[in-house]
């Protein structure tokens, strides 16, 4: 327990520690990380709260950004953007029915009904304070189990890497939504994406076609900017949404003792539940409030105010959404496997600041680990101050229209983009990667799975060639080793389940 609060004073240490900047002639005290965390919330809140681009985009966008910052900074900031989007999101799915993210989508059901019944104020203040609890109990799930993991996977060897690998790509082939065939072609083509260039080990050309730019591989930024920004611009660009407007007077932001006591059982039970789903690889954290909102309706006494202002309804998924966002950091951190997309952008991120994810991060990094785990508290404090006194703030920039946004959206990502690469193939890559994400798109592909497949595919052609000179070629290797084979046996259970399941989201939207 000393060592846990030792490392936690680590973690105070690295989020609250200044450096002298000259302002205004003056040399004073700055709180970089602090500062870095505020943005990365508010950015977040923005980012929420506008329908469109979300946060995979809007980190793939900033990406090239933060190259200029040190690794803990730069982790901090993009972290906050992730878990203030959960918050911002829920603003206008409550007053205006549209869901920032796809995790408020059950949030606006219940949420605008409290909003057209004038109680707007209980809807917001309820999210926000169950948003609250739930992101301190996820982080505090991240300093638990965080450890006991890391110990239990230092003790992991190639086999064990490589099949813990394939479950983890299946996991998101079994969670993702559509086609379970589409899913696992994605993750394929990610896999096939990741070996484009010069063989690491004999210098052999793999899929280049003769085009030079690609000998050191496809980079990451390009690859996440072109399949998530450039693609988000072009469907909001083709989508003729009108934007609703909200003009009502929001009073009582803080909810009554009586909606408190009602609220905080569902808030409670979000919360288990986000937890638990959050840390599950594809779309576990998005179905996080879809499940709480079966849970609540089943677990209610009438079952027929769902759906006409509910205030379990909109407690129970918006703590499961936040919760679950919090613990998806965990198989990030310890295991080095990423659950979602944007964990993927964060291995990423980590990646490039030379910063080698997985079981050694608490040993090798601790300010990095810690800062983050203790930027999670001071952020969802931040979120919720940002959050409520400055709801008509962020309504109102729903006003802008789309198409004076996204052609400064375009220009820093292209300024980003060439800083980093200093060329214009990159640019011209990450184009054609919007388009193509934009076809996928259209022909019902999602392009996360792609994203986790690439991002893991280095790791499983190395695991894979280490295992394999290891048992002198040969693949019963896979099997003789326990802990490979329960990964392989929970990796087939898994993909057996959801083919008797069929669409894996419907099961949820059944009882919504």
């Amino acid at each position: 327990m000393g060592d846990v609060f030792n490392s936690l004073y680590l973690g105070v240490t690295v989020v609250f520690s200044s450096r002298w900047t000259e302002i205004g002639g003056l040399l004073l005290p700055v709180p970089g990380n602090l500062l870095l965390c505020f943005c990365g919330c508010l950015i977040g809140t923005l980012i929420g709260i506008l329908p469109g681009l979300g946060p995979v985009a809007t980190v793939s966008i900033l990406l090239p950004l933060t190259y200029s910052l040190d690794p803990v900074g730069s982790l901090i900031l993009l972290a906050g953007i992730y878990y203030g989007a959960q918050y911002g999101g829920s603003t206008t799915a409550i007053l205006m029915r549209i869901p920032g993210e796809i995790t408020s989508v059950v949030t606006a059901i219940d949420g605008h009904e409290m909003a057209r019944q004038g109680r707007a104020g209980s809807a917001l203040g309820v999210a926000a304070i169950g948003s609250f609890i739930a992101g301190t109990f996820g982080t505090l799930c991240i300093v638990v189990f965080s450890a006991p993991l890391m110990k239990v996977a230092l003790l992991f060897g190639p086999t064990e890497f490589c099949s813990l690998i394939v479950m983890g790509l299946i996991l998101a082939v079994a969670l993702a939504a559509g086609s379970l065939v589409k899913a696992l072609a994605m993750v394929v083509l990610g896999i096939v994406l990741s070996t484009i260039g010069l063989d690491a080990e004999t210098a052999q050309p793999r899929m280049m076609f003769g085009v030079q730019a690609l000998s050191d591989g496809i980079d990451f930024t390009v690859l996440a900017l072109g399949l998530f920004g450039f693609t988000e611009i072009l469907r909001n660009l083709d989508s003729d949404q009108h934007r609703a407007t909200f003009n009502e007077r929001i009073s009582n932001i803080l909810p009554s003792w009586a909606e408190m006591k009602q609220s905080l059982a569902p808030i409670l039970r979000g919360t288990v539940l986000g937890s638990a789903m959050g840390v599950l690889p594809g779309s576990g954290g998005a179905l996080a409030p879809f499940a709480s909102y079966a849970l609540e309706k089943r677990l209610a006494n009438d079952p027929s105010r769902f759906g006409k202002g509910a205030i379990e309804a909109v407690a129970g998924p918006e703590a499961a959404n936040n919760a679950g966002a919090q613990t998806s950091f965990i198989p990030m951190l310890t295991l080095g496997v990423p659950p979602t997309a944007l964990m993927a952008l964060l291995i990423g991120a980590m990646t490039i600041q030379g910063v080698v994810p997985g079981p050694q991060v608490m040993t090798r990094n601790p300010d990095l680990f810690w800062g983050l785990v203790v930027s999670m508290w001071v952020g969802n404090l931040m979120l919720v101050i940002i959050n409520l006194p400055m709801i008509r703030i962020w309504v109102g920039l729903l006003r802008v229209p789309y198409g004076l946004l996204f052609p400064a959206v375009l220009l820093v990502s292209a300024i980003g983009l060439f800083s980093v690469a200093n060329s214009e193939s990159a640019i011209v890559f990450a184009a054609i990667f919007g388009v193509v994400g934009y076809l996928f798109t259209k022909l019902g592909l999602e392009p996360t799975p792609l994203l986790l497949g690439f991002v893991l595919g280095d790791l499983l052609e190395d695991n894979l060639r280490r295992a394999l000179v290891f048992s002198g070629g040969s693949f019963a290797t896979f099997v003789q080793h326990p802990i490979s084979l329960a990964f392989l046996l929970l990796s087939g259970a898994f993909l057996l389940l959801t083919l008797v399941l069929g669409r894996r989201r419907d099961v949820f939207k059944e009882d919504i």
